[in-house]
């Protein structure tokens, strides 16, 4: 850091001669002069205050949302929204476990793909013999540790196993799918009632 310099008297009186010849780029504008000083203004009187209201708490009047949203329901509910289109009677007596199944296929264990593959050739094979009461199992399936934000299905076999028995080829060969009774499996199982052989 420099040290400040201090005019010698002859520099001094240089500076003065030349700082008092020198003129302002910008001349210092006169301060205006207020004549009178402004009055002061009233505070004006608040309006007219409403009563006071009632406390409020945010969606008091709101319906009560159900606490979860199921947005598949499960395979037994779906297929109790299902049109019926076999007898009444005989349903009735299927539903609750009075009619024995003339067939049975067990598709625990397999994967998806082996599955689909088995209720294709089951179903077809036993519209072929004429057969019309079916019975297949799927089993309830395991819960699973899920680590995603969506919840995993649990029973993946139960859950297709429906949807495969509306599509082809099968699907143009099935009158009615139907939870089993406890009797036969419950809920891990179906009954598939065939149509007539032509």
């Amino acid at each position: 850091m420099s040290r400040r310099r201090h005019l010698s008297p002859e520099e001094r009186e240089l500076w003065n001669r030349i700082a008092a010849s020198a003129r302002a780029l910008r001349p210092e504008r006169p301060v205006p002069h207020d004549p009178a000083p402004h009055p002061k203004v009233a505070p004006k009187a608040p309006p007219h205050r409403a009563p006071d209201l009632a406390p409020f708490v945010l969606g008091e009047r709101a319906l009560p949302r159900a606490a979860t949203h199921n947005l598949s329901p499960a395979p037994h509910e779906r297929l109790k929204a299902e049109p019926l289109r076999m007898d009444h009677k005989t349903f009735g007596r299927m539903a609750r476990g009075k009619l024995a199944p003339e067939a049975r296929l067990d598709l625990h264990g397999m994967t998806l793909s082996e599955a689909h593959a088995e209720l294709v050739h089951f179903v077809l094979t036993s519209q072929a013999a004429g057969l019309r009461l079916l019975l297949v199992i799927t089993g309830k399936g395991k819960a699973k540790d899920s680590h995603g934000p969506v919840p995993d299905r649990i029973g993946a076999l139960r859950h297709q196993v429906p949807h495969w028995l509306m599509l082809p080829p099968i699907g143009s060969h099935v009158l009615q799918v139907a939870p089993a009774s406890l009797r036969h499996g419950g809920q891990g199982a179906y009954y598939v009632y065939l149509k007539r052989g032509r």
